[in-house]
């Protein structure tokens, strides 16, 4: 069994129209992992799993979009489906979780602090984190699992080398965050940036994500289509890649 990519959310900082931030479900034979907990995630996730099926949940950094439905699948674990789930994340995330819970989180959250350089297992797919090029600490991830490798930047700026999660990515999805007219305003990329940044790191599919809910989405894959030197495609909610 390989690995797949279940896209449950991807509008950048905010969720436009029907949509939800990021939030993404990687899945290996009976392993379930919800990488990513934006606003609009946990509804999307049972779509495909029960949370009786959800192995483990990753999350990148403390921007509310990437994780605050956290506090909410903690009701939903706790209370409801009563099981307790790991949670790989920063110690930051945590300190937030805590504060929107109001104590302890321990009887739903094995929580497991993850910072630049961690590796863990999680069933058959193996982790790393590398710090990025954004204001709080936020790792992007490879994974690797029977023979496929994945990357996910999570949040980040033009700082910051892709080559970090090194070679062989066969799939990348990539923040493509602004347009070329906000280039450099905050730590994010432009369509333009992530497909150079795909081609200098040698990835062999780059699927473009956190692009803002009024972003051109068409003239977004044209650039990052030159820059890249290939085709690109753009992530869109419940798109499932098989790798």
């Amino acid at each position: 069994m390989g690995l797949s990519i279940t896209v449950l959310g991807c509008d950048g900082s905010y969720a436009g129209p029907g949509g939800a931030c990021s939030g993404y479900l990687l899945s290996s034979g009976a392993t379930h992992v919800w990488l990513d907990c934006g606003p609009g995630t946990l509804a999307n996730l049972q779509q495909h799993i029960t949370l009786d099926d959800l192995t483990a949940i990753v999350v990148t950094h403390s921007h509310p979009d990437h994780w605050i439905e956290l506090a909410t699948a903690y009701v939903a674990l706790a209370y409801y489906v009563k099981r307790r789930v790991p949670v790989y994340g920063t110690t930051d995330t945590r300190e937030r979780l805590l504060v929107a819970k109001g104590g302890s989180v321990d009887d739903a959250f094995d929580w497991h602090t993850i910072t630049d350089g961690s590796e863990f297992a999680i069933g058959d797919m193996h982790f790393r984190g590398a710090v990025t090029d954004h204001p709080v600490e936020t790792l992007a991830v490879r994974v690797d699992a029977n023979g496929a490798a994945f990357g996910y930047t999570s949040d980040t700026g033009p700082a910051w080398s892709l080559k970090t999660l090194g070679p062989g990515l066969d799939l990348l999805l990539c923040e493509a965050t602004f347009p070329e007219s906000r280039r450099g305003e905050f730590a994010h990329l432009t369509a333009r940036e992530a497909g150079a940044a795909a081609r200098e790191a040698g990835v062999g599919r780059l699927v473009l994500t956190h692009l803002l809910p009024d972003s051109d989405r068409d003239l977004a894959r044209e650039q990052a289509t030159k820059t890249f030197g290939d085709d690109v495609e753009l992530a869109t909610p419940h798109m499932r890649i098989e790798l």
